[in-house]
C-alpha cells in the first residue's frame, strides 16, 4: 500500500436547484470526507491507497462502501457499525455567497473509531499515513484513534501527512487550536490553509507561521494560499508555486483535499517539492472545476494531458 488514509465519510446530499434548503424538494447524492477524498484522488492518479474508518450497516454506509471500493480504494479496513448511522450533510447552491452546508454527523459512526480497531499489520509497508483535525473534533476516541495511527505508521517506517481541516463548527476555536498543536510534534508534514496556519500559530505572514508550525516538529510545511499558490518550507528552504489557472470555479470544496492528492502522488514518483506542488495544484484546481468534492479529481491521463495542453481524447 502506498498510502492509508483514516476519517468519516458522509453521505451529502446537493440541492439540485440554487436557494435556501427550506424551497429545495430535489438533491443529488455524492459522497463527502477529506481523508477518502485523498484516498480516492490518489487511486486515479495510480496509487494504492486503503481508508480506515467506520460505516453505519445501512444503506448509506453501503453505498459508500461501494463507491470507494468501485474507485480502486481498498476498503478491508472498514468496519459496519449495527448501531450507529452514517453521518449526512445537505449542502445548498448559490450564486452568490457561502454555499451552507448542514451536517447530521453526531453520534454517527465513524465517531465511535477506537485504537482498538486499527490493524497494526495494515501498515506495514505503507509509505504515508494522511489524516485530518475533523477526526480529533469528533470523539475523544477518534482523537485516540488517530495518535495509535501515527503511531503504528512511524513504526513501520511511513512519513505521516497531516491537513489541520479545521471546522469551527465542531469545536470552539480554543479547543482546536491546543488540540491540533499537540498533534503536529506527530507529523512529517503538514498542510494547512493560510488561515488555518494563523489559527495554530497567530502568525498571519505564512512563512512566519509555516516557520513556527516547523519548529514544533514536522520538517516540512505546505501552506496553500488560495488563487495565489502554494508556500512549501523544508530543510532546503522555501520554495513557492502558482495557482494552476483556472477558467472558473463552480465548486471551492474539496481543493485542498486535491491539493494533497496531487502533492503525495508528486512525492511517491520521487519528484521534486516543487515538482510535488505543482501537480498538487492542477489536481486542486480540477477538484474546483465541477460540484461535489470528488467529481473532478483526474486520473493521471487527464492530468498528464492538462500539463501538455492536449486533449484527453485521442
Amino acid at each position: 500500500m502506498d498510502v492509508i488514509t483514516l476519517g468519516e465519510m458522509m453521505v451529502m446530499l446537493v440541492a439540485t436547484e440554487n436557494g435556501p434548503l427550506r424551497g429545495i424538494e430535489l438533491f443529488r447524492k455524492h459522497v463527502a470526507g477529506s481523508e477518502a477524498n485523498v484516498a480516492i484522488g490518489l487511486a486515479r492518479l495510480g496509487h494504492q491507497a486503503g481508508w480506515i474508518s467506520r460505516l453505519g450497516h445501512d444503506e448509506f454506509g453501503l453505498y459508500i462502501r461501494n463507491f470507494l471500493r468501485g474507485e480502486g480504494v481498498d476498503v478491508s479496513q472498514v468496519i459496519f457499525d449495527p448501531e450507529h448511522p452514517t453521518g449526512v450533510a445537505f449542502k445548498e447552491r448559490r450564486e452568490l455567497g457561502a454555499r451552507k452546508v448542514i451536517y447530521y454527523r453526531r453520534g454517527s459512526a465513524a465517531s465511535y473509531l477506537t485504537p482498538a480497531d486499527l490493524n497494526p499489520d495494515y501498515f506495514r509497508g505503507v509509505r504515508y499515513f494522511h489524516v485530518s483535525g475533523i477526526n480529533s473534533a469528533l470523539s475523544s476516541s477518534c482523537h485516540e484513534t488517530v495518535l495509535t495511527a501515527m503511531d503504528l505508521a512511524h513504526r513501520s517506517g511511513a512519513l505521516v501527512s497531516f491537513d489541520p481541516n479545521v471546522r469551527l463548527r465542531l469545536w470552539d476555536i480554543d479547543t482546536c487550536r491546543r488540540t491540533l498543536r499537540a498533534l503536529l510534534p506527530h507529523c512529517d508534514q503538514v498542510l494547512p490553509g493560510a488561515d488555518e496556519a494563523e489559527l495554530l500559530t497567530g502568525e498571519s505572514d505564512p512563512l512566519r507561521a509555516a516557520e513556527e508550525i516547523r519548529r514544533l516538529g514536522p520538517r516540512l510545511v505546505l501552506v496553500k494560499l488560495g488563487p495565489e499558490g502554494a508556500l512549501g518550507l523544508s530543510d532546503d528552504g522555501v520554495v513557492r508555486v502558482p495557482a494552476f489557472r483556472l477558467e472558473r470555479v463552480v465548486d471551492p470544496v474539496g481543493a485542498g483535499d486535491g491539493f494533497a492528492a496531487g502533492f503525495l502522488s508528486g512525492q511517491l514518483r520521487g519528484w521534486s517539492l516543487a515538482e510535488s506542488m505543482r501537480l498538487g495544484a492542477i489536481v486542486g484546481a480540477c477538484a474546483m472545476s465541477v460540484s461535489g468534492d470528488v467529481e473532478g479529481l483526474p486520473t493521471w491521463e487527464e492530468v498528464q494531458a492538462l500539463s501538455s495542453g492536449r486533449d484527453v481524447a485521442r
